[in-house]
């Protein structure tokens, strides 16, 4: 079945979550939906806005321009368009490009009958922006405490951060979400490896199937997870990294304001050393 006769299966009405048939409907291979119009109205007005944000500045240098959150001086409330409120339309309309292209997902998922693993492992990514600009801004108590939209100016605010902690990799949560971002990273490269050499044979040999794939892995390591397991594997991992790297910078600030060298003298005060 080619994919165009495919898709025509699954192009029907129905499965939408809010505007019913008025926008179910395609442009070449891709679906609509009111979702659809809002991730693009939202994409659209916020990009508008950093153009305009970026004619108000003093250069066009892609790497320089910067759209700076509020002073800290406004608190929780609205600041003054050129000083930090263009920044707030901005992260307004990020959530809400984000947010409907995650709903846009579902609807998808739902005329195609399967499960909504892709808009949830979006909703990780979408959680991950949200904390850096409104959970932990809220739990400290002013917006000027999210980062700058920039290329050098974001760069910045990372570095800055990280020293205002000290060392920020002493942060346990940032341990974890590093090491499932490096964890990611193997455990997909050996199953997409494997699937490249099975796939491949040398000269005229025949492609081999999943059973000689677990073979190779139960006689390397010991243990083969399976052709499904893996992107289980690979989906946790990946969700593992979003989220622990959302908690690693929402509880520096709120939750803990010394360097984080000095949280792990707990480690040090343990009976045992004594």
């Amino acid at each position: 079945m080619s994919m165009l006769s495919f898709e025509k299966k699954y192009r029907i009405r129905g499965g939408t979550l809010l505007g019913g048939d008025l926008f179910d409907f395609w442009v070449g291979p891709f679906y609509v939906g009111f979702f659809g119009v809002t991730s693009l109205f939202f994409a659209l007005l916020g990009t508008l806005l950093i153009i305009w944000g970026a004619s108000q500045g003093s250069t066009w240098n892609l790497w320089q321009i910067s759209i700076a959150p509020p002073d800290l001086k406004y608190g929780l409330g609205m600041a003054p368009l050129m000083e930090g409120g263009l920044w707030q339309l901005i992260t307004v309309c990020a959530i809400g490009a984000f947010v409907s292209w995650a709903l846009r997902e579902v609807e998808i998922c739902r005329k195609l009958g399967m499960g909504y693993h892709v808009p949830v492992a979006f909703s990780f990514a979408i959680f991950a922006y949200v904390t850096l600009v409104v959970f932990r801004p809220l739990l400290l108590g002013a917006w000027g405490h999210g980062f700058p939209y920039g290329i050098m100016s974001h760069l910045d605010w990372v570095s800055n951060t990280g020293y205002q902690y000290l060392h920020f990799h002493y942060n346990p949560a940032h341990m974890l979400a590093v090491s499932c971002f490096f964890a990611t990273t193997l455990a997909l490269s050996l199953h997409g490896a494997l699937i490249l050499s099975a796939t491949n044979p040398p000269g005229d040999g025949v492609v081999k199937t999943p059973d000689h794939e677990n073979t190779f892995f139960r006689d390397a390591i010991g243990y083969s997870i399976g052709t499904l397991g893996v992107h289980r594997l690979g989906l946790f991992l990946a969700l593992s990294a979003g989220f622990w790297s959302a908690v690693c910078i929402v509880i520096s600030g709120p939750f803990w304001t010394r360097g984080w060298p000095e949280w792990w003298s707990w480690w040090l005060n343990l009976p045992v050393w004594r």
